[in-house]
């Protein structure tokens, strides 16, 4: 039961430095004081999971943080990796080329890194491995290739605010950013792409990929049979013209739920460990091609074995901090819903709800709990 669930120990450390320790330096005790050491790394594959930021979006980590994680791998014996899965969105990450490009241009190159970039469900994101979760929502994860092909997992999260989840931590790193371009439609939605048929011209590419007769050409334009569909996704890597989409239709706590679901499928059965910034704490997720005002200043590195304990705390110490009066999404809604006599709204404790209403982040950690993920209890260990 959760409420007799053992806490679980998150280790935390501030941006403050001195003469004598730098923010690598001290992001390397944190995660040694963690237990990262701990870990057989010894001619073990160690994909660390991270999120190379979209091109135009300046949030992102800094690949100095990256090259800290990927020395200690090394240092141990390990083969470490930057990973990351395609966007099931048309951006500057929809395939591995154009990826690769975007991580180079941020900065995470071999060179910085010390390490090399795979993008873990290949060239237009189809390559992925299934694996059985027989969860509430989900029976089948769809996991890019590479990252289950790991012996060991690093997730290495910018915690930040997201417009779908409320916040975007470790949870939704794994959960949604280690899900091929078919596991992120299954997640978004009930996994049947549409087609836009304004954008279609008809090329059949969509016909020719697909081994379900799904797509049908009616009139020069491509529409998808919903019945034939498996929602493989790989019509919406064979568009030319980017007219293949996903359809929005899960509510954001099912969404959540089924995030939380998609964790444990990618970690299931192997050493983890994960740590998380917080800082330039933007209200949007990095896939954003521009990033806004941070909403709260910046408070911290932590570091977990323990994924749900670590989001649950990230969460936590935000909550604590003073909302940033600089124009942020966070304090232009707190502003817009406080009573006319100044006194604010009731939820004006939760920064992520405030910031983006329609979410409900808490929702995440509950069937994470539920289903035997982590904690959302914790202790807190400041070093």
């Amino acid at each position: 039961m959760e409420e007799t669930m053992k806490k679980s120990k998150v280790y935390y450390t501030s941006f403050k430095t001195t003469a004598s320790e730098n923010l690598l330096q001290k992001l390397r005790r944190l995660c040694l004081a963690a237990g990262m050491g701990e870990i057989d790394f010894q001619d073990k594959y160690a994909a660390i999971k991270i999120h190379f930021g979209e091109y135009g979006n300046l949030a992102f980590l800094r690949p100095n943080y990256a090259k800290v994680v990927a020395d200690l791998v090394k240092e141990r014996g390990g083969k470490p990796f930057l990973t990351d899965c395609n966007t099931l969105y048309v951006g500057t990450r929809k395939n591995a080329l154009d990826h690769i490009d975007t991580a180079y241009a941020n900065g995470f190159s071999p060179f910085s890194t010390g390490c090399h970039v795979i993008i873990a469900d290949g060239l237009k994101g189809t390559d992925e491995a299934l694996v059985a979760i027989d969860g509430e929502y989900i029976k089948e994860a769809k996991i890019g290739q590479a990252v289950m092909d790991a012996d060991i997992l690093i997730s290495l999260t910018h915690f930040k605010g997201h417009e779908c989840t409320g916040f975007g931590g470790a949870l939704k790193n794994i959960g949604m950013g280690c899900g091929s371009r078919a596991g992120k439609m299954e997640m978004h939605n009930d996994g049947k792409p549409a087609v836009a048929g304004e954008l279609c011209v008809g090329c059949g590419a969509c016909q020719r990929i697909c081994a379900h007769a799904a797509p049908v050409i009616a009139e020069g334009k491509a529409v998808i049979d919903t019945d034939k569909c498996v929602g493989c996704g790989r019509c919406i890597g064979a568009c030319p013209k980017d007219a293949v989409h996903p359809t929005q239709d899960s509510s954001n706590d099912i969404l959540n739920c089924k995030i939380a679901e998609y964790t444990k499928a990618v970690c299931d059965g192997r050493p983890c460990f994960h740590i998380s910034l917080i800082c330039d704490v933007s209200p949007n997720c990095d896939c954003h091609g521009e990033n806004d005002v941070p909403i709260i200043p910046n408070v911290g590195m932590l570091a977990s074995f323990d994924p749900v304990a670590l989001d649950m705390a990230c969460a936590d110490l935000c909550n604590r901090q003073p909302m940033l009066e600089n124009n942020s999404v966070l304090h232009e809604n707190y502003m817009a819903h406080s009573h006319e006599d100044g006194e604010a709204a009731a939820d004006h404790s939760d920064y992520f709800h405030i910031t983006h209403p329609d979410t409900d982040w808490r929702s995440c950690i509950r069937h994470a709990v539920k289903i035997g993920l982590g904690s959302a209890e914790y202790e807190l260990t400041e070093i």
